[in-house]
């Protein structure tokens, strides 16, 4: 039998006021050897109609001057907001029942909130409810099985939860998930590339460097030669420059020999000193392509060649013309042209700038294209060859796939930090989509830490139709993946940067603390979860605390997340002032 604390006096469509007993104004009561909870803000209490009960959380009190007792006191008025109903021993979320005045109000015994939180025979638990201090064990089935967005602004605990919810899994579940799952960490700012999430038996690390090379993130040759991966690399517009590199990836898978590409480049040279009336630009992307392929002597012949612009010709300093005859190309440059080999170790990247100078050179002289058109992607390949080489290795050999691989941005330009995350996505989503089954037999979760760096539409250091072609596939990947087993999950300090089409396809959510008000005017109008007295906590909430709520929860909770062991923790500490100023 539970404690009588008071009884029903008004029903206010889904907003109930009961009457609270004097006596029953203590914070915490012990009954038949049963621990209870007073009535107070945030704690539970249930209505008995008929054979149900119904759970009401507190959400206000106030002293009805209106109403006096039998005491002569004014009367202690308590709202309450039915949040379920308890029926043969069980839980149902949702107000299915509504009370009558004069139902009898009872306090909640403690065991029953695991009942409430569904965390019953679990043991998957981060951390305890903030108030009640009862550990929570999260439906792991339902919430690994969406995209999840952890937010909270900095120093609010959000890099621990996001380590602890996956370090808990791996502990529990590595062995079952190794060769079913993958996890990706995108780590901007280096914080998982030690002892954190799981064991290194399990792990691969890519810490990537544009300034000094360090580890190169393996790309496979079918991902690297295709329009889109290279549009995206190099930033092509739509409509000019995507199908220029359309011809150039056509053009390699045709002819994919050695062989077929040294042919390919001779016979270029030829072409561009045996035309008539030759752009002058061609002069400057011959020479492009010979300084590629590292070629002194033909390099040392180009260096006397130069344009005659009332001629419109090539012609060299002893008076040598390039005519249509071929004549002077033979007798100048063909035979260091047909010794021509190409240099050891040619990257995919460098063979991929030498065939658009080559396919430049083609349509220029085919009159398909204007160079204006077609020489900022150029720049852009000459300009993004330095760092993509440092960072990316295109491979024909087996690529390691391990449960969990962290790549590190950390010492990355800002240019990779906003192209690389975008192509690592594409390079596990579209394989992972082509072979994937129905359902799908394997997964793939994508972390992306401090993801407002690459999903946030208030970037301007590039163009927008760069931008919306990567928010776009970031869109399609979140409302897309979860058919084809492939989920997101988001950390970020600003959720009101990301695109609020990201944002509304996110299951569930781990807030912490926010104060902005566009964070919290998103949270408002995204999160249809959510109720308006864990809304008003968030501002306030404390370092480790967050509210947890979205589709694989019953109700919104208020967590306190457990600190990680040290040796477990993010790299994302604060500094310590008073340490590093010791004398």
């Amino acid at each position: 039998m539970s404690i009588l604390v008071g009884e029903v006096i008004a029903v206010n469509g889904v907003k109930v006021s009961i009457k609270v007993f004097e006596e029953s104004n203590k914070d915490t009561l012990f009954y038949d050897g049963t621990k209870y909870k007073g009535v107070s803000i945030r704690e539970y209490v249930q209505i008995e109609r008929g054979f149900k009960k119904i759970i009401c959380i507190v959400e206000g009190e106030y002293l009805d001057e209106k109403r006096i007792d039998d005491d002569y006191h004014h009367v202690r008025t308590v709202d309450l907001k039915p949040i379920g109903y308890f029926e043969a021993g069980k839980f149902f979320e949702g107000i299915k029942h509504l009370p009558l005045i004069k139902d009898p109000v009872y306090l909640l015994e403690e065991n029953k909130l695991s009942d409430i939180y569904g965390n019953v025979g679990g043991d998957f638990v981060i951390g305890n409810l903030l108030k009640e201090e009862f550990p929570v064990s999260l439906p792991w089935q339902k919430l690994f099985n969406s995209h999840i967005g952890i937010f909270g602004n900095t120093g609010s605990g959000k890099s621990n939860t996001l380590t602890n919810l996956y370090t808990t899994l791996f502990d529990k579940k590595i062995e079952s998930i190794n060769g079913k799952s993958q996890f990706v960490v995108v780590d901007f700012n280096g914080e998982y590339t030690n002892g954190q999430l799981t064991t290194p038996q399990h792990k691969s690390i890519y810490n990537l460097n544009t300034r000094n090379q360090e580890d190169l993130f393996p790309l496979a040759k079918a991902e690297f030669w295709d329009t889109d991966t290279l549009s995206l690399l190099f930033q092509a517009t739509q409509n000019t420059q995507k199908p220029f590199i359309n011809r150039i990836v056509n053009g390699k898978l045709r002819f994919d020999t050695d062989d077929n590409f040294l042919n390919y480049i001779k016979s270029t040279y030829g072409k561009v000193f045996s035309v008539a009336s030759p752009h002058p630009e061609l002069l400057d992307l011959i020479r492009d392509i010979t300084n590629i392929l590292d070629n002194r002597a033909i390099k040392s012949t180009l260096k006397t060649v130069a344009y005659h612009g009332n001629g419109n010709k090539f012609y060299t300093n002893d008076g040598t013309y390039f005519n249509a005859d071929g004549a002077g190309y033979r007798n100048k440059l063909e035979d260091d042209v047909d010794a021509l080999t190409l240099p050891p170790g040619l990257s995919d990247l460098d063979q991929f700038s030498i065939r658009c100078h080559i396919q430049l050179i083609r349509d220029l002289i085919n009159g398909y294209v204007q160079f204006d058109f077609i020489q900022p992607l150029l720049k852009r390949i000459d300009s993004s060859l330095s760092n993509l080489t440092k960072v990316i290795q295109v491979t024909d050999g087996p690529i390691p796939n391990k449960v969990v691989t962290i790549i590190s941005l950390r010492k990355c330009n800002q240019d990779i930090k906003k192209v690389l995350p975008l192509l690592i996505a594409k390079h596990y989503y579209n394989p992972h989509k082509a072979s994937v089954a129905n359902p799908p037999d394997k997964t793939i979760h994508l972390i992306i830490d401090e993801a407002h760096n690459v999903l946030s539409q208030q970037s301007t250091r590039e163009s927008e139709s760069w931008k919306d072609y990567r928010l776009e596939t970031f869109e399609e990947i979140i409302k897309e993946g979860r058919k084809f087993g492939i989920f997101l999950t988001l950390s970020s300090q600003r959720p009101a940067d990301i695109s609020p089409t990201i944002v509304s396809q996110i299951h569930n959510f781990f807030i912490h603390r926010l104060v902005n008000e566009r964070d919290l005017f998103l949270i408002d109008n995204t999160i249809s979860t959510l109720d308006s007295m864990s809304r008003n906590m968030i501002p306030n909430l404390s370092r480790g605390s967050c509210v947890i709520t979205g589709a694989a929860f019953d109700l919104p909770m208020l967590l306190q997340v457990d600190e990680l062991e040290k040796e477990k923790q993010p790299d994302s500490e604060d500094v310590n002032l008073q340490t590093l100023w010791t004398e």
